[in-house]
């Protein structure tokens, strides 16, 4: 006998009768009009979702990400003191650590002395591009290379700073030898550079595809793809939560077809950070909420590791105080609200498979457009990809300048009493250094940045 479950005794509702439902309740409006929206990215998000939606659709399986892990960066000008800090916060609770490396000065013995590698994962944002370098890592932490990921992207340097770190010629042999070296975990794409500068969610997604597919392209004519065992995607996640969720599921799904293509299993591994473009000078511990709920999509969006960002981190140096709130962040995230207890979370969500759907179909859509034109950098050459950012970002400004899209404190709701002139230790705002460049970098720009200036000027 078949056992009675508590939905037998309700008739199943399809998503045609739930319409008509809300269309009587509405007494005439126009039911689009009313509570349908669109995206920025063009997506209509409809006022609810039924399994009906999925029909059509086929539900991808993410790989289980119970086991994410608590981030911190670390600047590592000064060696001894970086591992001094690494050594103090892992007692505290994290369990990866970025570091950031600026010149090869830097000894990697005193960096990662008492640090145990075989149970922390270390990420190196090199400044530079040395084989010599990577290599002696590799040679120094051989037990525990696995462990190790470094991060090399040669065209997000030149997306970032308009140049080579040689030219492109040196850059792609030195690239060769890293991976012929079989080093793990070499190549990484940084997309959080796309998004810190104004890019919609599907040209991200877009972008991170062609910018990787630079990398596919080069090695299978290298004849050097089995080489490749995985990639990093640096991604930064902005505050529009379910959106931001999709986001990084479509990326891995992306990812997955990709690499189909090209007959290779190359792992994604995703390192998530909170968006810069949405935190503000002025009420900013409101800027917590924000972490809070960035660092949720990212956990909830199967992203490996997160590493969060303190709430005074654009006008304030690192201190102490503010780096151990947004350790503790993460921490009650994991320990206390249980978000490392359910392994994907999001999987089977009307609403999100949905939303992972058209982002992924959308992104593939401009993979697609990128490459028909040529490819990644021949349109970054062409200041293309600079210019449908610049184009986005502008749309997302002018939504703020119009608060339609708020940040609060800021643009809406602010506090006349709040100063912060003789609070600031760092300049908050777009930095000009006049230098030759081979092409427009790419700038980071936060939304209230204008504001801010008028208000601090009227101080």
């Amino acid at each position: 006998m078949k056992n009675k479950t508590l939905f037998d005794d309700f008739d199943e509702v399809s998503a045609k009768a739930w319409k008509q439902k809300i269309q009587y309740d509405l007494k005439g409006a126009d039911y689009n009009e009313a509570l349908v929206w669109e995206s920025p990215e063009g997506i209509k998000v409809k006022p609810f979702y039924h399994a009906d939606d999925l029909e059509e659709r086929e539900i991808y399986s993410h790989p289980i990400n119970d086991k994410w892990r608590i981030g911190q960066a670390i600047y590592a000008g000064n060696a001894t003191m970086a591992n001094e800090k690494a050594l103090h916060n892992l007692k505290r609770g994290i369990e990866s650590i970025v570091f950031i490396i600026p010149s090869e000065t830097t000894s990697i013995k005193t960096l990662f002395k008492n640090i145990n590698l075989d149970e922390v994962t270390i990420y190196l944002d090199l400044q530079f591009l040395s084989p010599s370098y990577i290599q002696s890592i590799v040679d120094f932490a051989s037990k525990s290379e696995k462990r190790i990921f470094f991060n090399v992207d040669i065209i997000g340097n030149l997306a970032r700073s308009g140049n080579w770190y040689f030219n492109l010629k040196k850059d792609h042999e030195l690239l060769d030898i890293l991976v012929t070296s079989k080093i793990h975990n070499l190549l990484s794409v940084d997309v959080s550079l796309y998004q810190n500068a104004g890019a919609n969610l599907v040209q991200q997604l877009g972008y991170a595809m062609a910018h990787a597919n630079e990398y596919l392209n080069h090695f299978q004519e290298k004849k050097q793809l089995s080489q490749l065992k995985s990639i990093t995607f640096k991604v930064a996640v902005g505050g529009n939560y379910f959106f931001e969720i999709a986001k990084l599921r479509a990326l891995r799904l992306l990812w997955e077809s990709l690499t189909l293509e090209y007959g290779v299993v190359i792992t994604c591994h995703i390192l998530a950070v909170p968006s810069k473009r949405n935190k503000t000078l002025y009420d900013y511990n409101v800027n917590m909420l924000r972490t809070t709920t960035e660092c949720m999509s990212a956990v909830l969006g199967t992203a490996n590791t997160v590493v969060n960002m303190s709430y005074d981190a654009i006008y304030h140096k690192d201190n102490d105080f503010a780096e151990r709130l947004a350790l503790n962040q993460l921490l009650i995230l994991k320990e206390e609200s249980y978000f490392d207890k359910v392994a994907n979370a999001s999987d089977g969500s009307y609403y999100i498979e949905t939303l992972t759907k058209q982002l992924a179909e959308k992104g593939l859509e401009l993979l697609k457009s990128i490459e028909k034109e040529g490819g990644f950098l021949k349109l970054l050459k062409a200041h293309t990809i600079q210019g449908k950012i610049k184009e986005s970002a502008s749309k997302e400004q002018q939504l703020f300048n119009e608060q339609k899209e708020v940040l609060v404190g800021t643009n809406k709701f602010q506090n006349e009493n709040d100063k912060m002139k003789d609070d600031l230790e760092l300049h908050p705002f777009v930095k000009i250094n006049p230098r030759k460049t081979l092409l427009e970098p790419i700038i980071e720009k936060r939304l209230a940045e204008e504001l801010e200036q008028e208000r601090l000027n009227d101080e």
